[in-house]
């Protein structure tokens, strides 16, 4: 997959990689679900370079995607990318808050992605430009916009930091979207769970699956098979 993006300012990481394979149904899927689950249209709030949304499409986890940024820098590189990997036809990038997207888009998508800013405004240190954008927001502008833009059937899919899972949590049922599915990240096995992933949709509370934790390396520098597989491009 081919990804061109700014040389400084706020680049794709791994999250990007592990929210798609999350939102394939590849990583933290229950052992009774089917490998891959294939969305007709598909929406990227947050989208930056296109880093999820190009990874959806590589793992065949969506038939159509939109992503939505509000950097115009970011949004440009997105449509590059998706040109670039020979996806024009099956993307299209919209450069607008997502506040703004959500109310053109309602209940157009059977799946909805984001890796949302992970700093409030007003918490924590600020961060450095240009970054400060990526990174810090209101995680109840996207999840408005999820709202908004799920169908009926629709689900969210979400990575967020771990030690802020139960605002996150709370927020979603605040909307009527409950979760249903659960994984946390480690970055090797000692350690503490660096984010969550979770999927959420609208439906009766409970009936949450928590999943086995997701390894990121073996403690020892080397990816785990999983994700060395994604990373690869591999369902």
């Amino acid at each position: 997959m081919a990804l061109a993006q700014p040389a400084r300012g706020y680049r794709v990481n791994v999250d990007a990689i592990l929210l798609a394979g999350f939102a394939a149904r590849i990583l933290g899927a229950p052992a009774r679900a089917s490998r891959t689950r294939v969305a007709r249209s598909a929406v990227d709030l947050g989208a930056g370079v296109g880093g999820v949304a190009l990874s959806l499409l590589v793992l065949g986890a969506t038939d159509r995607v939109v992503l939505v940024e509000i950097d115009a820098r970011y949004a440009s590189l997105a449509s590059e990318n998706l040109l670039a990997n020979g996806w024009g036809e099956r993307g299209e990038v919209v450069t607008a808050d997502v506040r703004v997207a959500a109310r053109h888009l309602a209940a157009t998508a059977d799946l909805v992605v984001m890796n949302p800013p992970y700093v409030e405004p007003g918490r924590g240190r600020p961060p450095a430009e240009p970054r400060a954008r990526a990174r810090s927001g209101s995680l109840d502008a996207f999840l408005d916009a999820a709202r908004t833009i799920l169908g009926r059937r629709g689900r969210v899919c979400i990575v967020y930091p771990a030690i802020e899972t139960t605002t996150l949590l709370t927020g979603l049922r605040a909307r009527g979207l409950e979760p249903k599915r659960l994984a946390a990240v480690h970055g090797r096995p000692d350690a503490a769970a660096r984010v969550v992933l979770v999927e959420a949709l609208a439906g009766r509370p409970g009936g949450l699956v928590v999943s086995p934790p997701i390894l990121e390396t073996d403690g020892r520098g080397t990816a785990s098979p999983s994700l060395a597989a994604l990373l690869r491009g591999e369902a």
